[in-house]
């Protein structure tokens, strides 16, 4: 027997529009055949934009990008930041960056913010979620080794909770598949917003 996702009739491919890893794997991991066509925008802060702002208007740009050439696609956009002291942690530019960042949320607690937007049929839907993360305490040599796994330098905030990073978070409140780069939860609903229904395959 076929394999079935009860997508809308109207839709004939899903489209991610991020070239994240994390969020092929997450789709993946609930059976969402995709295709990746990683959007290219300005992903600079506007002045005075708080970051929950940020992260949302992110997703729905890209996936706007992206939805514009393919207009019968579902079009999934997602951007994920860092937030500890006001401040957005984004991804490291280089190894003291990395150590900065971890040294900066060694012991204590950060918010990861992402934001999913989901386009089709020339409508829009958009929603942030927001989670606790908390670090236990990291001595000079433990930010170094995890450092040099190389696992800290594409990832916002310098860490990756589905990898090494997991031996270095003593507990998160919230959606775990959010800190990893996509809420799964929020996407379905989402994507039935849009008129796009979600169902286990089978």
């Amino acid at each position: 027997m076929a394999r079935r996702l009860l997508y809308n009739s109207a839709v004939n491919s899903v489209i991610l529009a991020s070239a994240s890893p994390r969020r092929r794997a997450l789709l993946s991991l609930v059976g969402i055949p995709h295709v990746v066509r990683p959007a290219n925008i300005d992903e600079s802060a506007l002045a005075g934009e708080s970051p929950v702002t940020f992260a949302e208007r992110l997703a729905v740009e890209k996936a706007s990008v992206v939805a514009a050439d393919a207009p019968d696609a579902l079009v999934i956009g997602a951007d994920t930041i860092v937030v500890v002291d006001d401040h957005v942690l984004g991804k490291p530019v280089n190894r003291q960056d990395a150590e900065r960042m971890l040294s900066l949320l060694s012991g204590r607690s950060h918010t990861v913010i992402t934001a999913v937007a989901v386009v089709h049929g020339g409508k829009v839907e958009s929603a942030v979620a927001q989670v606790t993360v908390t670090f236990r305490d990291l001595g000079p040599d433990d930010i170094r080794a995890y450092i040099a796994t190389g696992e800290p330098m594409d990832k916002a905030g310098a860490y990756g909770i589905q990898g090494y990073g997991a031996t270095i978070v003593s507990r998160i409140e919230g959606d775990y598949f959010a800190v990893m780069g996509m809420s799964l939860v929020t996407l379905v609903r989402l994507m039935r917003e849009v008129g796009v229904v979600y169902d286990f395959p089978r």
